[in-house]
């Protein structure tokens, strides 16, 4: 929400990056929760308010963002946020597989992440009722962000962070949550089951399938959507 007033923003130069950092932050968590879309124009004076920093800072967090990815900068024409290309998906799940299948693999039992994935499948069975793909969408972030914290590691954490506003985009291209998330909702079921029971190395490779399925499903789908387009 736009705030009513602006910051003054005053201080070092250190100050000014550490508001810089804090507002990339903040709009990469806009972009994960789905509320920025690929494509859109980010109106500059409008974003700087409500995130309470001054322009400048503002262009500093775009800089930040535009190196990872999230957001393009056009000449003339200010920021937008990026439109993410098939190479950027086939990577993205390449990284997944690489660090999720491994951190279940290795998952330590009672791990405390554990528990968080049941509530993520709890939460997306309960969203499935009332027809809710936004929600589902993002109770499966919750549950493959729980696999990144099996690893007991900040830097994946921080890693997944990105990977998710990528993810977000990705998605936002193909106007179908239900043919995008619909497969998953009983293998995630399944993965945390064989977890729960302590057969990591059988999660883990239940879960490199279902990395692959969701790869191709949507490789195909943005395929489908920017032809159309």
């Amino acid at each position: 929400m736009v705030g009513s007033t602006v910051k003054v923003e005053v201080g070092s130069e250190a100050g000014t990056r550490s508001r810089a950092l804090d507002a990339a932050s903040e709009i990469r968590s806009r972009i994960a929760r789905g509320e920025l879309a690929p494509g859109e124009r980010v109106p500059e004076a409008k974003l700087a308010e409500s995130l309470g920093v001054s322009r400048n800072t503002l262009r500093e967090a775009f800089r930040a963002l535009s190196e990872e990815g999230l957001i393009t900068q056009i000449p003339n024409r200010g920021a937008c946020v990026a439109i993410p290309n098939i190479n950027t998906i086939i990577d993205i799940y390449r990284v997944r597989r690489l660090v999720e299948c491994q951190a279940v693999t290795e998952a330590m039992p009672r791990h405390p992440a554990i528990a968080r994935m049941r509530r993520a499948v709890e939460a997306a069975l309960e969203a499935q009722d009332h027809d809710d793909w936004s929600r589902i969408a993002t109770a499966n972030i919750e549950f493959h962000r729980a696999i990144f914290e099996l690893a007991d590691s900040a830097r994946l954490n921080r890693m997944y962070a990105q990977l998710t506003s990528e993810l977000r985009l990705a998605f936002g291209l193909i106007d179908d949550p239900a043919y995008l998330h619909a497969p998953f909702l009983e293998r995630n079921e399944a993965i945390l089951e064989l977890l729960e029971a302590g057969s990591t190395e059988k999660a883990s490779a239940a879960l490199r399938d279902y990395l692959l399925l969701a790869e191709r499903i949507l490789l195909a789908g943005y395929e489908r959507a920017t032809t159309e387009g």
